[in-house]
């Protein structure tokens, strides 16, 4: 299982002997080393007794896989939970299978899963208050919970190539790899897809081995050569939100975790800049990649036209891809979308509140205003 050791290293020195001594800071990044390395063996032990147990993973072929890929906050929760309504076509990965990578655990969770429907689901109970208390607080910015679709992160974290690092270790430009893969060397950006590819090929193994693996990552923003080279035959969705809206938005989802281990650090201050820089080079990157790949296997999504009529827009990618619609789906999708309607959210920010401005995204990101007709 593949960690990069030499980003993880220069993350802990870094935030403990190059950044002001705060005791609380050390205690949540000890904290964080201690459980990051009991996880990584769990993990790692679970992934080898896979190839004991269930050999047959290393043969499972990963087809014309799709990734969707866009920075945070552009709409893509809403559409892969709106792709993964079609069950016939799609199998994706949930939370909790993104922390437990290995068809070992998919295994013993459906046996316990069994279990408790037998007992009139006790345990299901609790797990659902569990949810509602650790995740409850983010509904608004973006609704978690375990056996939901979710984002392929927590397969990266366990390799430290992810910017959920950003978290807790606060030098972005230090660790710049870590949220841009595509900025590693070819070996190490090997390593990863390797890795990557078998978390797909389990997850396809356990549960959908002649179906397409539906994945999202919005930092694999920074890492879509890196999946065009290990996946060439795959499709790319992506999604294009005003930056004005989506780089404030994307800073304020890990303002309150830096607030609480670094209460000293100031809104508008230097760490919200650089994460703010890592998003529009997300921006620019993504736009330069739409050269790079065969359209058949690339579409892009006007978040104005998803938010507006997302069944239409969903459409139009599926007669893109030469996908067909079953019925069954478009009856699913035309009640989710239909739900989707009522939802307002109540998670805004500003640029200004993080020391930004929109004179700073127009310099920087001119040419992809103008080519998506984008106001300014």
């Amino acid at each position: 299982m593949y960690i990069n050791l030499d980003l993880f290293a220069r993350a802990e020195y870094l935030t403990l002997f190059k950044t002001r001594f705060s005791l609380r800071r050390w205690a949540y990044v000890l904290f964080f080393t201690l459980l990051y390395a009991v996880m990584w063996f769990i993990v790692a032990l679970g992934r080898a007794l896979d190839h004991v147990f269930f050999p047959g993973f290393k043969r499972q072929p990963v087809r014309e896989p799709v990734f969707i890929v866009a920075p945070p906050r552009s709409g893509t929760t809403l559409t892969q939970k709106l792709l993964s309504l079609d069950e016939e076509r799609f199998v994706y990965n949930a939370l909790y299978q993104t922390i437990f990578p290995a068809v070992s655990f998919q295994r013993c969770f459906d046996a316990l899963v069994w279990c408790d429907r037998k007992l009139g689901q006790p345990f299901g109970r609790i797990v659902c208050w569990a949810e509602k208390k650790w995740f409850g607080g983010w509904d608004d910015m973006h609704k978690m919970r375990f056996n939901e679709p979710e984002e392929d992160d927590g397969f990266f974290v366990y390799t430290f190539v992810t910017e959920a690092i950003f978290l807790l270790f606060l030098h972005v430009d230090e660790l710049w790899e870590a949220g841009f893969q595509d900025a590693l060397s070819p070996d190490k950006r090997r390593k990863v897809m390797e890795f990557y590819r078998s978390c797909l090929q389990r997850r396809l193994y356990a549960s959908g081995p002649d179906k397409t693996i539906l994945t999202k990552a919005t930092q694999s923003s920074g890492a879509v050569e890196s999946l065009l080279e290990a996946f060439p035959d795959g499709k790319f969705i992506t999604i294009v939100r005003h930056p004005y809206e989506s780089v404030p938005s994307h800073v304020s989802v890990f303002w309150p975790v830096w607030q609480a281990h670094s209460p000293e650090l100031k809104k508008d201050g230097p760490v919200s800049k650089a994460y703010a820089r890592l998003a529009v080079q997300w921006f620019k990157h993504l736009f330069e990649f739409r050269r790079k790949v065969n359209p058949k296997q690339y579409y892009c999504i006007d978040y104005r036209d998803l938010t507006r009529n997302p069944f239409a827009t969903l459409e139009k990618l599926y007669e893109h891809f030469g996908w067909t619609m079953s019925d069954r789906f478009r009856e699913k999708l035309a009640a989710a979308t239909q739900q989707q309607r009522g939802f307002s959210s109540k998670h805004e920010y500003t640029l200004e509140e993080f020391g930004l401005s929109k004179d700073w995204i127009q310099a920087e990101l001119s040419e992809m205003l103008e080519h998506y007709a984008l106001p300014r």
